[in-house]
């Protein structure tokens, strides 16, 4: 089925869906269940740009679009005291402009979770949550949500999750930028470019997450799989060889009645990835060197250290601000996420109060992207991961993107949005480009 004729029948089918979510919310309530579900749909597209040459991973420089859509149902249980399990199966369709190739910072979010251009339904995210109890005197209540059921749990407390689930669930979360779906699309603003956490095709990963939580700050730990290949859809089951391990503060404040929040971040990866210097090496030594590092993967033990930080405030009661710095050491080859080593992002959310619209919100946000020294010689020698890569590199210069978005609530659960992205050196290559994306989205939850 085409993807274009199948968003266009979920959309009736949600329409209905919604309506009836609405007459059958208390049908869980206080049963000890939690049930939500969510679809998102773009169309992006962008004209013709200037582009002398392309190579194997390059943006297509004539006019195209791309759809793509996805679809979530949360399904939640409580346990014992303080235990919920979760599972959510999930589907994903489509593809982003030029097979998702082209662009460090890589303008449709929802790509990343698509493997198969078909419509797929697999299992997402499959967890267990335990909650231990520090203090008995203070409480709070946490509402029913998606992979949330309602429960009280005590305000000093450790949380342990075990099973399926995207890293970005836990770390470098973001109220103001972090969820494709509902904000920015851009894969550098829902996530710290530099950050290459660990996961599959789809965004998930097999581990543990450790959370200490406090009134005013949070400490989370995570170890979790590696994916066998970079950007892989399967998991490396050899843990002790393989795997990535996050460590990150938060901390919560309020200033001038306004809440606000910095986070920092430490991750450490041992993988296959290959060094960017070593094929270098190879290649200018004669050698016949695969460039292709996608597949030069074959010995355990290259490791990638890297660190992020991440701040949110809100100004206003409608006006809400974030920035985001990463870096990474650049050595080794992407494994999972974007091919960014450094990045510095920023940007503000406008809630629609003022103009008595107060579930619509307009967003703007600025980005620069960077790759190290080593990175920038193998593009430059013609080699090519799993995102970039234009057959050559004379002229590099960073990534530079802005993102406008407008969002409005079109109906009751339903919103809809138009973005425009502006990515200067696209692929770090000063050779190509500019390139203006639009896109239209429409999101659905309940």
């Amino acid at each position: 089925m085409r993807i274009r004729t199948f968003f266009f029948l979920l959309i009736g089918f949600l329409t209905s869906a919604t309506a009836f979510s609405q007459s059958n919310d208390a049908l869980f309530s206080d049963s000890g269940w939690s049930t939500h579900f969510q679809f998102t749909g773009i169309i992006q597209w962008h004209p013709t740009f200037s582009a002398p040459y392309s190579g194997t991973n390059s943006l297509q420089p004539g006019h195209e679009k791309a759809y793509s859509v996805t679809s979530t149902i949360y399904v939640g249980h409580s346990l014992w005291k303080g235990a919920s399990a979760f599972w959510n199966p999930e589907m994903a369709g489509g593809r982003g402009v030029s097979s998702t190739l082209g662009i460090a910072g890589f303008p449709n979010g929802e790509t990343f979770r698509i493997g198969n251009p078909e419509p797929t339904v697999y299992t997402g995210r499959l967890f267990l949550r335990q909650h231990i109890f520090l203090d008995k005197d203070h409480f709070e209540d946490l509402e029913d949500d998606a992979n949330q059921v309602k429960e009280r749990v005590s305000t000093s407390r450790i949380t342990l999750t075990a099973g399926k689930f995207s890293l970005g669930d836990f770390f470098d979360n973001s109220n103001v930028s972090h969820e494709p779906r509902m904000d920015f699309m851009n894969w550098a603003l829902m996530n710290n470019g530099a950050y290459d956490y660990a996961a599959n095709t789809r965004g998930y990963t097999y581990g543990f997450v450790a959370e200490l939580v406090k009134p005013g700050w949070t400490l989370r730990a995570g170890t979790v799989l590696e994916p066998t290949y970079a950007n892989g859809p399967d998991m490396d089951q050899h843990y002790f060889q393989t795997n990535s391990e996050n460590l990150e503060f938060e901390k919560r404040y309020t200033l001038h009645g306004h809440k606000g929040a910095v986070r920092l971040l430490g991750f450490y990866n041992v993988n296959k990835a290959p060094k960017y210097r070593d094929i270098i090496n190879s290649k200018l030594s004669g050698s016949d060197t695969n460039l292709a590092i996608i597949n030069t993967g074959i010995r355990y033990g290259d490791k990638k250290i890297g660190f992020g930080l991440n701040a949110e405030q809100e100004l206003g009661h409608a006006i809400s601000t974030f920035l985001r710095l990463g870096w990474n050491d650049g050595k080794t080859a992407t494994w999972a996420f974007a091919e960014i080593d450094n990045t510095l992002s920023g940007g503000i959310r406008i809630y629609g109060d003022s103009w008595k619209r107060k579930a619509d919100n307009i967003g703007v946000a600025l980005l620069s992207n960077g790759i190290s020294k080593d990175h920038r010689d193998f593009l430059a020698i013609g080699g090519y991961g799993f995102m970039i890569g234009d057959g050559q590199l004379p002229h590099y210069g960073r990534e530079n993107i802005a993102e406008v978005f407008y969002e409005a609530k079109l109906f009751t659960n339903i919103w809809g949005t138009l973005d425009y992205q502006f990515v200067q050196n696209p692929a770090y290559n000063k050779d190509r480009g500019p390139v203006h994306l639009f896109a239209a989205r429409v999101h659905v939850e309940f």
